[in-house]
């Protein structure tokens, strides 16, 4: 069953799905359904893809900027175009995706550009879809897609895809955000990941100043990441050498980033990897 969908689209239409990074990681067990129940917090960054649509004859998807791989078809705009057309009347649309959020880094690029787009959807065709509604979309698409809904920092768990809010800003310190020339496949990284309950929960250890992070909040997936990779170990050790309050791998890597007290300068990094200063 469609509902009608009022169009008033011929104009494009421009959003900035945003980049996130994980405060923690911790990989509690494996379930039946082959996924992990874990625990993080999830925080927003401002870096940045840019998504245009606009009203068209045919579907079509195109991007720029970083180079996506596989197939354009399976994008997650275009899924997530689908599946809500399963629901509303829309039209065909021309999409345009231009990619700077580094991809197998560990920070819910495709995911944010997913959610992002189901909100463009709603606000523009006008389809009254709450927040709770657009997350169940979200869902269908990733576990951390549903986050980027509201894009707001909050403790994670279940799959990643159910959220409870969290009292956390990082406004004061300065974040830098270091890419290496490496690709880390999240299947690998949680084969490679042994499931433990931590002593003490992430939700109380995100209540610990900045400054004590570094000695209590972990990333489950650094282990064996860092033995894959010893390149992501030598980033994380380096920021700590520039002065990092706390440094750790976002999500399943390879990103990594530190937090700092006031902004620094690593012309180093610079020269060598994406480096981006949020």
């Amino acid at each position: 069953m469609y509902f009608y969908c009022i169009s008033n689209f011929s104009f494009p239409m421009i959003l900035f799905p945003n980049a996130k990074i994980n405060i923690g990681l911790h990989i509690l067990n494996r379930r039946c359904d082959g996924y992990h129940d874990l625990e993080t917090v999830f925080y927003p960054i401002p870096l940045h893809d840019a998504l245009e649509a606009v009203e068209a004859t045919t579907l079509n998807f195109e991007s720029s900027g970083i180079v996506i791989p596989g197939i354009a078809g399976d994008n997650l705009c275009l899924k997530a175009y689908k599946m809500i057309k399963k629901d509303f009347d829309l039209p065909a649309l021309s999409i345009h995706l231009h990619k700077k959020i580094p991809i197998g880094a560990g920070l819910g690029g495709g995911s944010s550009d997913a959610a992002y787009f189901i909100r463009l959807l709603n606000e523009k065709f006008r389809l009254k879809l709450d927040t709770a509604a657009m997350q169940d979309y979200a869902r269908k698409l990733g576990a951390d897609c549903a986050f980027f809904i509201e894009s707001k920092p909050v403790f994670a768990y279940g799959k990643g895809e159910e959220f409870k809010d969290v009292s956390l800003d990082l406004s004061a310190y300065s974040l830098v955000l270091i890419m290496p020339p490496v690709f880390v496949s999240t299947a690998d990284a949680f084969r490679g990941v042994k499931p433990r309950i931590p002593e003490t929960p992430l939700q109380e250890l995100i209540k610990l100043p900045v400054e004590q992070w570094k000695e209590h909040i972990r990333n489950d997936f650094e282990e064996s990441v860092f033995r894959t990779y010893p390149i992501i170990q030598g980033l994380k050790n380096s920021l700590y050498d520039a002065g990092a309050l706390y440094v750790s791998m976002s999500g399943s890597g390879a990103a990594v980033y530190g937090v700092f007290a006031d902004k620094p300068e690593l012309p180093l990094f610079d020269e060598s990897y994406h480096v981006f200063y949020v």
